[in-house]
């Protein structure tokens, strides 16, 4: 099986530095979820989907969760957010915004749009590696997920499990 099938984290960032600080952060997580950066919107959504690269990819096996930056080469943060939302298998899909951005108009698109959250990374190298890793903490330790993909035809809303 392809090592990027599937994948606990998807970390979509184009700064290297922030990457590297990400990267870092997230492997200190408890579990060592494995995590995937991708560099622009295009590959994310090639990602996600199965396209391009990753055709042939089990799209039912989402991440976790997804920390995606705004400014990205290609495809931006927004648009990414707008094409998973669009797509019904993504609607419950963790989706964390870390942008440096602190303008309302991209926090209020991106709730209106279906973000899950909105961080504005720290500058602090500390905080930065602090608020990373609790994300990690959050999304792949105390956080539960179905077992099923919520909206797969095997899951049966009147069981509390997957049939």
């Amino acid at each position: 099986m392809d090592a990027t099938n599937y994948v606990d984290i998807l970390l979509v960032e184009d700064n290297p530095n922030d990457a590297e600080l990400a990267l870092r952060a997230l492997g200190k997580v408890s579990g060592s979820p494995s995590v995937l950066r991708i560099e622009d919107g295009v590959r994310a959504i090639e990602y996600l989907f199965g396209q391009g690269a990753h055709a042939g990819r089990d799209v039912s096996r989402t991440p976790r969760f997804v920390m995606l930056d705004l400014k990205l080469p290609k495809i931006d943060g927004h648009e990414v957010l707008r094409r998973v939302r669009a797509d019904q298998r993504f609607s419950k899909l963790p989706i964390i915004i870390f942008s440096s951005s602190k303008e309302e108009r991209d926090l209020v698109e991106c709730y209106r749009n279906g973000a899950n959250s909105f961080i504005v990374k720290p500058v602090n190298f500390d905080v930065f590696m602090t608020v990373v890793n609790a994300m990690g903490e959050y999304w792949c330790g105390h956080n539960l997920l179905p077992r099923e993909p919520y909206w797969s035809d095997q899951f049966d809303r009147n069981k509390t499990r997957p049939r």
